[in-house]
């Protein structure tokens, strides 16, 4: 088994989500752990899209020079069986850095085929968990904001073809260390739940 990690959380290992995606890796075992490929978009952000690379993918003929990035990234997905993403909402969506990514991915005729019935995805699907960290609630009783992150991300990577999405909502991280404690214990319930993190295939305790 071989595991993509992306970090999109500035605090990166301070941030209580990169950790528990760390414990998540960990309990796939020492497989996963060797064979994992680590990219931080928040310490090593990708750069902005390019009008080379606008062109290139409006080009009927266009120069693959300019698609290097985007099939290195492309290239991460394909080669790896489950994908964990640690994000923050940022102002109800996605942050810059994780939005980046997503557009090199999201790449017509390489991730996606355009038909008359809609956009399909030509990527094999795999189990994705996208840990969202945030310091108020847009999620349960509490709730007070707007959530459009995480049903833009699943439209996002279901594009490509990964549809086996699962999130992991750290909620209310602002509020003390007994609401990060109770969001930690509710994520980690609802993995447990997962056949790849069930105390039957468990290698480690989360």
């Amino acid at each position: 088994m071989k595991v993509l990690f992306l970090n999109a959380s500035p605090h990166r290992e301070a941030s209580h989500g990169y950790q528990l995606a760390l414990d998540m890796i960990k309990k796939l075992g020492a497989p996963a752990q060797s064979n994992m490929v680590s990219r931080d978009l928040a310490a090593y952000p990708l750069p902005p899209i390019t009008s080379d690379y606008a062109r290139a993918i409006t080009s009927r003929e266009p120069d693959e020079r300019h698609f290097a990035l985007s099939e290195q990234l492309i290239r991460e997905i394909e080669i790896t069986d489950v994908l964990i993403i640690n994000t923050p909402m940022h102002n109800f969506t996605v942050p810059a850095a994780l939005k980046l990514w997503i557009d090199y991915v999201l790449r017509i005729h390489r991730t996606f085929a355009s038909t008359p019935e809609g956009k399909i995805g030509l990527v094999r699907d795999r189990p994705a968990f996208v840990i969202v960290g945030s310091g108020g609630h847009h999620s349960g009783e509490h709730a007070l904001q707007r959530d459009f992150l995480s049903p833009y991300l699943r439209y996002a990577l279901g594009c490509i073809g990964v549809t086996d999405v699962h999130f992991l909502l750290l909620q209310g991280l602002v509020r003390g260390e007994a609401a990060v404690t109770e969001a930690l214990k509710a994520a980690r319930e609802t993995l447990a739940q997962h056949d790849l993190f069930n105390a039957q295939n468990a290698t480690v305790t989360l």
